[in-house]
């Protein structure tokens, strides 16, 4: 009978070296993928053009985001990906009233006045986008005779 020499020594060595470099090449790729930040740009812009009030949430594999009024960058151990929205500028949201309002609060019981809405909408426009550990961004639409705005938050 002719066939491989199931037997040799050299088969059972290549087969061992044959499963190491496929260990190593496995235990190189990454657990996860990129984050997709087109996609939560894609669930703010619906937030963004649908009516006031309406919101979403998004959950992304990213460890940490980066929100700007006119982007998103997202990062993990995979890489950094970034998204424009295309119904912006939306306003960042941290701490303080704008949170309050983002998770469902109306204006009009957290800010004195449209005014003063307005004002806190604007310097939040203002501050500089830092990187936020997060599992979720949120968005919510609000308008307030006739002031509209997106409020988006990690």
């Amino acid at each position: 009978m002719i066939g491989p020499p199931v037997d040799s020594t050299a088969l059972h060595a290549g087969l061992v070296v044959a499963a190491a470099a496929f260990l190593a090449v496995a235990g190189t790729l990454p657990a996860r993928p990129a984050p997709d930040a087109a996609g939560v740009a894609d669930t703010v812009d619906s937030v963004a053009a649908g009516d006031a009030p309406s919101s979403a949430t998004h959950e992304h594999g990213a460890d940490a985001v980066r929100l700007r009024p006119h982007g998103i960058s997202m990062r993990n151990s995979r890489g950094t990906t970034r998204a424009t929205f295309a119904f912006g500028p939306v306003v960042t949201v941290d701490d303080g009233k704008l949170r309050r309002v983002l998770d469902g609060e109306p204006p009009r019981t957290v800010f004195a006045d449209r005014d003063a809405f307005r004002d806190t909408v604007e310097a939040a426009r203002e501050r500089e986008p830092e990187w936020i550990a997060s599992d979720e961004i949120a968005v919510r639409e609000v308008s307030w005779d006739g002031y509209r705005a997106t409020l988006v938050g990690a």
